[in-house]
């Protein structure tokens, strides 16, 4: 039997860890697009009540940058402009108080580097949460769905493999179309049904080449397909990202 005074330590140290705990602030470089920055900030918030419940939710800095901007740099192809536009946006975060900065897209992960060496805090890379989660699995060639910047890229392909994951991609036309799709649809809240079977049309046929899984490799795609339209282990990368923060901000 646990004595008075032992009950009183067991509190004591209970109240101590209470008090030695604080949630972590994340910086979200958003708005690329605002639909996916969205489903970002509902995830997070949602996983940290159901983590700590009552009212809490997750202590969130945002700063969600003109899409259109960032898009004019894609198609000019000047990468280091866009670099330098998030690495200021970041550093703007870093200083406004975060603990760690999330870039909100899988595509302008290709100017990681410059947001990295702006800032002193860590950064969430979102291939560090897709290839955990596939090796997790025991999966190690899977479907790659994105923008045709990520997937005809070596930024993404490479750092997949770097990471002992092997991408199968979709020939140049289907790729032309997903990108299409994302951009003049996903992005602007569009979901089409036809849009949705061409997609699935193209995960049958990458399952044909091999794919072991699909990797919802632009953070809007799961607005359009989900798990259960497959029997193929999804990888939806927004989720799995924002998993990943709430395990920063929670510091598990």
């Amino acid at each position: 039997m646990v004595s008075i005074t032992g009950i009183i330590e067991i509190i004591h140290i209970i109240n101590d860890k209470v008090k030695d705990f604080e949630m972590k602030t994340i910086g979200i470089l958003g708005g690329m697009s605002p639909e996916s920055t969205a489903s970002y900030y509902l995830e997070i918030n949602r996983a940290v009540n159901l983590a700590l419940g009552g009212n809490a939710s997750a202590k969130l800095l945002i700063s969600s940058v003109d899409f259109e901007e960032i898009v004019q740099c894609q198609k000019a192809g000047d990468w280091q402009k866009a670099g330098k536009i998030l690495a200021e946006q970041a550093k703007l975060l870093e200083q406004a108080g975060a603990d760690g900065i999330l870039l909100a897209t899988n595509t302008m992960h290709k100017v990681a580097r410059p947001i990295i060496d702006n800032i002193s805090v860590p950064f969430l890379h979102i291939l560090d949460a897709v290839a955990d989660s596939i090796k997790a699995k025991g999966l190690n060639k899977v479907a790659l769905l994105g923008t045709a910047f990520t997937m005809s890229d070596n930024f993404y392909r490479d750092g997949l493999i770097e990471r002992g994951i092997t991408p199968v991609v979709p020939d140049e036309e289907t790729q032309k179309e997903i990108h299409r799709i994302i951009f003049e649809e996903l992005c602007i809240g569009k979901i089409l049904p036809q849009s949705k079977t061409f997609y699935l049309k193209t995960i049958e046929k990458l399952t044909a080449l091999g794919a072991e899984g699909v990797i919802l490799g632009c953070t809007e795609i799961g607005l359009l397909i989900n798990q259960a339209d497959s029997t193929l282990p999804f990888f939806d990368t927004a989720l799995l990202h924002s998993e990943m923060a709430v395990d920063f901000v929670l510091e598990k």
